[in-house]
Parts: C-alpha cells; structure tokens; sequence
C-alpha cells in the first residue's frame, strides 16, 4: 500500500503536518438519548448501531525536530496486533506509523517529542516494539508528554501485564516521559492544551505558525455529530461535565480563528473544521 493512501499531508506555516491512518474500527457509541435520535445523526450505523471510526496519529515536521502526536497501534504483524484483532470489532489495518516513517524515509531515533493524548491503548501502544520476546522503546531519544493525570493515579499501572503498565511504563524507566500540568509549549508553534473529560489528563495539540493554525483534538470527539451535540457522549465511563465544558472552549477557539481540526476517529483523511452555527457548532469535513 503506498504511503500516499493512507496518509495526509499540509502546511502551516513552517510547520508540516501530516495525518497517518492506523486503519478503522467499527465501534457502537451509546449515546444517552434516545435511538430514534442518535440514529438521525449517523445515517451510517448498522443494525447493532455501529459506526466506522478511523485510527489515526499525526507527525509535525518543523525546523529541527520532528514530533508524534499519539503513537498508535503497535505494528501489524506485532503479537499485540494478533491478540486484540481478536476482541476489537471490525479491526482493518494499513501499514500504520512504522510504514509510513518507513516511506518517508525518517528514522524512529530522529522523533524528537511524542505527545500522547491520553491512555487509552489505541493512542499510546506504538510507544514500544516488539524485539526477540521483549519490548524496546520504538522511539528512544524521544521525550513523551502525557498528562499528569493519566499517569498519577491510573488504576491500570498497578497491572503489571496492561499495556501501560508495561509499555508507557518502559517509557517511564527509561527516563523518557513527561507529566504534563496545564498548557505546555512543546516547542514553539506547538502547544499541548488540557481537554480533560475523555480521560483525566486528556489534552489537545495546537499548532501555530506562520498565522496559519490547526489542532488535533485526540477524542475531545469520536463523531463529528458531538460538535453539534457537545452534551453527547459515547459510553457512561467519561466525566461529562469535564467534557462538556472542554468541548465549547475548543469549539469556540477553533471556530474564532477559522482553523484546520483532526480528531483522531474522523474518517481518513480527517481533516475539517468547527463553524459556527446559530449559538452553537457544527463539524465540516474538508473536500
């Protein structure tokens, strides 16, 4: 598969950002209203009321460092991949990050900064790969940014055989992670943005250069119908209040400067934007 298929490229500024597709996943949201109602907004659901959501991370080349937003999955022919291929419905891959660092000719050794959005496995797993029955930090003069609040805390750390447990984790020993309180300059032009509600230490990544703005939001959305609905939320295990009120002060600010979005769930190629609608939002998708 070419890189060109599943991968994205545009510029701001100086800076060039790059969706990659890890694949897609068919996944039901349950939201807390009516089906009648839910089912208006995605005219694409099937009988179990499953959606198809993609997968993706994103890369931000700018003058002398080279950053991941969120590392993905690990490599599909990973024993990780096997396993959850099993008891994810509808998994579809495509060569993911490792291909398509591969094709771009970039070395895992020159990503300077991995951002992760939050903990949940498919945005933090690619952190590490697969060696001879071990893991090896797949990126090792990277610094990792994770919220404070993913980390400090997080029940599954205590699972000596969970994901993050052994491979944020493995991070950690190395020396290479760092908790992040609050916003944070990552570099200039880009800035981790708290956007708790999805997780605890949810947060966003803003890039800003040139006059030129776009964000990528992580799961503040899983479906763009949650811009027009910002009081949906997919499944009972999220601080909807948190949500919520992250929702319209990224809504807002998005919306204000007219800039590009990405969610990490969108549909390849993902990206879109945030307009006003009346006293609220809505979700266009580009081209």
């Amino acid at each position: 598969m070419a890189a060109g298929t599943y991968a994205s490229t545009r510029r701001f500024g100086e800076a060039e950002v790059t969706i990659i597709s890890d694949g897609s996943i068919a996944w039901a949201p349950r939201y807390q209203v009516p089906e009648v109602e839910w089912r208006l907004a995605l005219p694409g659901a099937d009988a179990e009321g499953r959606i198809l959501l993609g997968l993706h991370v994103a890369h931000v080349q700018l003058p002398g460092v080279s950053i991941l937003i969120d590392a993905g999955l690990d490599d599909p022919a990973s024993a990780w991949h096997q396993t959850v291929a099993a008891r994810w419905s509808g998994l579809a891959r495509t060569p993911g990050l490792t291909g398509w660092l591969t094709a771009s000719g970039i070395r895992p050794e020159a990503i300077t900064h991995v951002v992760i959005t939050h903990a949940h496995e498919d945005h933090f797993v690619g952190v590490a790969a697969e060696r001879g029955g071990s893991l090896a930090a797949r990126f090792p003069r990277a610094r990792h940014l994770l919220g404070r609040a993913d980390w400090e805390g997080n029940p599954r750390r205590e699972d000596l055989t969970s994901a993050l447990a052994t491979r944020l984790g493995l991070v950690e020993r190395l020396g290479l992670l760092d908790l992040v309180d609050g916003e944070r300059e990552v570099v200039p032009s880009v800035t981790i943005i708290p956007a708790p509600g999805e997780s605890p230490g949810h947060c966003a990544v803003r890039i800003d250069s040139g006059g030129a703005r776009c964000y990528f939001l992580g799961d503040l959305i899983h479906h763009g119908c949650e811009v027009e609905h910002p009081n949906w939320t997919p499944g009972q295990n999220r601080d909807r209040a948190g949500l919520l009120a992250s929702r319209r002060r990224l809504f807002a600010e998005i919306a204000a400067h007219r800039a590009a979005a990405v969610f990490t769930h969108e549909q390849f190629p993902g990206w879109g934007r945030v307009v006003s609608v009346g006293s609220g939002y809505r979700w266009t998708r580009d081209g």
